[in-house]
């Protein structure tokens, strides 16, 4: 693990990461979804929409959704498998047991099958054998780690040979036009809503400087291919505000 990590524009000791992301997931928890909604105006859905329909599912198909917060990836996915009249082993996996605790709850208040298992866990030690998971899912969680390089090495480790590797993720504007825009409203607006609408600027300041320090499209592929992913691609969604890269577990 490297000694220091990335805390949106601040560098943390390595060992303190984790917890200080506890704590601003534990503070937004709450409010984390209707928070997505505002701040995408609505786009996370689309971009949500994307990468489930990416996801390569099959009757049985045993799938992590990392950083899985609140549930709303695996939700997306359950009532994809319903409609193709598959089941599955989906697991909830997160950090946050503030955010894990909203998910439960979500899911028996709106009376959805609950994933087959809610897991307190960070991405870089998984409590999964090796080769034991059909698929891996990140969505705007992987960011947040501490350690980039191990948090691959441990997708790459519980996929079986085959399996595939999701993440949507912030990522780079390909238009300098749309890139000065978005920093714009991502500094002016965002924290000032988080304050409005979860009493929390803060927090919300530090996800947007999470993006900013964030490796754009081409460098998380190189990421991605020196953890042993192969056939690694990326599409760009909404001019490249958002990404999904795709790897093969060799």
């Amino acid at each position: 693990m490297p000694s220091t990590s990335p805390f949106g524009f601040q560098e943390l000791p390595a060992a303190d990461k984790a917890a200080a992301v506890r704590g601003v997931f534990a503070k937004v928890a709450r409010r984390y979804d209707l928070m997505n909604d505002l701040m995408s105006a609505g786009w996370q859905h689309v971009w949500k929409h994307h990468l489930v329909q990416s996801v390569q599912l099959f009757n049985g198909i045993r799938l992590l959704d990392v950083a899985g917060g609140t549930g709303h990836i695996t939700q997306l996915l359950q009532q994809r498998l319903a409609k193709l009249g598959m089941v599955g082993d989906l697991q909830v996996v997160d950090a946050s047991i503030d955010m894990l605790r909203v998910g439960r709850d979500r899911f028996f208040d709106h009376g959805w099958p609950q994933p087959t298992a809610w897991v307190d866990s960070v991405a870089e030690a998984l409590p999964y054998p090796d080769a034991s998971v059909d698929a891996y899912v990140i969505a705007f969680g992987l960011r947040n780690v501490t350690d980039l390089a191990q948090s691959l090495a441990e997708a790459r480790r519980v996929l079986k040979p085959g399996g595939r590797f999701y993440c949507l993720e912030f990522s780079r504007p390909t238009n300098p036009l749309l890139n000065r825009a978005y920093d714009a409203y991502s500094f002016a607006v965002i924290p000032r809503l988080g304050q409005l609408v979860a009493g929390d600027a803060a927090s919300y300041r530090y996800l947007v400087e999470s993006i900013r320090r964030f490796p754009p499209q081409q460098a998380l592929a190189e990421r991605m291919q020196s953890a042993g992913f192969a056939q690694v691609d990326w599409v760009n969604y909404s001019g490249g505000i958002v990404a999904l890269h795709r790897g093969v577990a060799g």
